[in-house]
């Protein structure tokens, strides 16, 4: 047989009215939000390594690096060649990439390390920048970041584990810790019976008769999820005599031979699926204490404060992701002979999906900033435990049907692999799961509420300052402090009282800081309820292509 001979290009193959792909450009600088809301809330420095993140971010080859790393999840590799049991995980060069450039910019250690003073701001935009190009390595870099409150509860763990995290150096090596030049932290909390309520943890912990002075235990039980399970060490909870406590697992014992850690899975999960989550085993596991025993969530708590935070800023950032996305394809693509930009309803689509991801924006960093006031503001401290969970709860709750909006917007071409829109989707739901889903979150404000009664005077000293500023968010506030000073907080309306708290606190931080025709299609739309059961439902007489406009990537 003769060999086949190349197909010649078609004629009718000549790719007009289609977008150029929305790359090498700076989604920091284009983000009006995002840079008017750090110029607003953190120092010129944050605003400098942002920008300078955002070069990165927004070129063609970190694009191409995200790309990659969710076309070749990890693989489980549970024995070497010669039978060895060794539990590693292997991923895609691109991933240890994006991890190395994530580390280099320092987003997981500003906090604890910079100088500024907004070190909690830079975080939480820096993570909504890296979102954007790929959410996998957003794990491992909050629970870098997340970690450090709960390790400080031991001063050992702390003096030894926080110089190898604080590192800028991303070590992707299996080798003992005191060998790398970085590592990294996991967490393993979640079992199959109880989820969310760890309280119901089989995990059982033993203390190591000759080494109770050190806090030694080995730890006996299955984790239904572990989280980054190639990190160097891992936080988890077991159950001791006295309670559930909270342990420090490394992957190599002292003497750097390897503990008893068993990844028995890897998670087949709908998104974010660069990143490793595992199923594992503990089996006379050696652990440390952290913190007293019996005050595991406790000490926990802390750890998922900061890294419900992260999921609120991750959150929106794949919302203006979306939307940047939305909006470029738009302003390319023609149809029945106008550019789809310039076509009412599509406007109108466009318009609404750019105010819900600028209201996100507004609100991740004005909790951000709560953060960083904390200590030496206790008021901010109790704004930040209500606040960082009504943020987390309501833009993940929006982030799934404002990402399906955007990416219909595309039409067809928006189904398809090649382009980000399907991995903007499957990541939507993933954050509103993470460190408490809808419910336990709400749960959670309720108990803040009841538990702390001072944090409702904080949340209502927040949103009067936007008293007087527009008439229909003067009712807002006058029926959320109705609600919350009636102290009457019934569980099945748990969620409808977090959804009008969020959307009047977008809605105050709007009328302080965006322009009069965001802040008045926002009032008009959510706060006054002018709106639709759908985006693209927005009331008439609204500044639409001013809102685009100000959205454009």
């Amino acid at each position: 047989m003769s060999a086949r001979k190349p197909i010649a290009q078609l004629r009718t193959h000549t790719v007009t009215n289609q977008p150029p792909p929305l790359e090498n450009y700076n989604p920091y600088n284009r983000d009006k939000a995002l840079s008017e809301g750090l110029a607003r809330e953190a120092s010129k420095s944050i605003q400098q390594r942002a920008e300078k993140l955002g070069a990165s971010v927004g070129s063609e080859t970190i694009i191409r690096l995200g790309e990659l790393a969710n076309k070749h999840p990890p693989e489980l590799r549970n024995f070497d060649a010669y039978g060895h049991r060794i539990d590693e995980v292997i991923y895609h060069p691109a991933y240890h990439e994006l991890m190395s450039l994530a580390f280099d910019q320092q987003i997981h250690t500003l906090p604890w390390t910079g100088r500024s003073g907004h070190g909690h701001v830079a975080h939480a935009a820096l993570i909504f920048l890296l979102t954007q190009v790929e959410s996998g390595v957003c794990c491992p870099v909050a629970m870098a970041y997340a970690a450090v409150p709960s390790l400080n509860h031991n001063a050992d763990i702390a003096k030894l584990w926080l110089p190898r995290l604080f590192s800028r150096e991303y070590d992707a090596r299996s080798i003992p810790a005191s060998e790398k030049s970085g590592c990294t932290i996991g967490m393993a909390m979640t079992e199959k019976q109880g989820g969310s309520d760890v309280r119901t943890n089989k995990t059982r912990a033993v203390a190591l008769q000759s080494n109770t002075q050190n806090g030694e235990f080995h730890l006996t039980g299955h984790k239904w999820f572990c989280s980054a399970p190639m990190s160097d060490v891992f936080l988890t909870l077991a159950q001791t005599d006295n309670g559930i406590s909270c342990f420090l697992v490394p992957r190599w014992l002292p003497d750097e031979t390897r503990n008893p850690f068993y990844i028995q899975r890897l998670k087949d999960k709908l998104g974010n699926r660069s990143n490793a989550s595992a199923e594992i085993e503990f089996d006379n596991t050696w652990g440390q204490l952290v913190g007293e025993e019996g005050d595991g969530v406790r000490n926990i708590i802390d750890m998922v404060h900061h890294t419900r935070l992260d999921a609120a800023a991750s959150g929106a950032g794949l919302m203006r992701a979306a939307t940047a996305q939305a909006i470029h394809h738009a302003a390319y693509r023609s149809a029945f002979s106008k550019r789809l930009i310039e076509q009412p309803c599509m406007a109108n689509v466009l318009a609404d999906l750019a105010l819900e991801s600028e209201a996100a924006t507004v609100l991740f960093l004005r909790v951000a900033r709560s953060f960083d006031e904390a200590k030496k503001d206790k008021s901010a401290q109790l704004f930040g435990r209500l606040s960082t969970a009504i943020a987390k709860y309501w833009i993940n709750k929006r982030a799934p049907y404002h990402i399906y909006e955007a990416l219909e917007c595309h039409g067809g071409a928006g189904f398809v692999e090649e382009s980000i829109m399907p991995r903007l989707y499957r990541e939507a739901p993933l954050n509103s799961i993470w460190e408490g889903s809808g419910n336990v979150i709400c749960l959670d404000i309720l108990h803040t509420l009841q538990q702390y009664p001072d944090t409702t005077e904080v949340f209502l000293d927040e949103i009067q300052r936007a008293q007087g500023l527009d008439r229909r968010l003067d009712l807002s506030i006058q029926s959320v402090r109705q609600r919350l000073t009636s102290r009457s907080f019934e569980e099945p309306q748990a969620r409808r009282l977090v959804e009008d708290m969020a959307v009047c606190l977008q809605g105050c931080l709007l009328v302080q800081h965006a322009p009069d025709y965001v802040a008045e299609a926002f009032c008009a739309s959510r706060v006054c309820r002018d709106w639709g059961y759908a985006f693209g439902t927005l009331g008439s007489g609204l500044a639409l292509n001013d809102i685009i406009e100000r959205a454009k990537p």
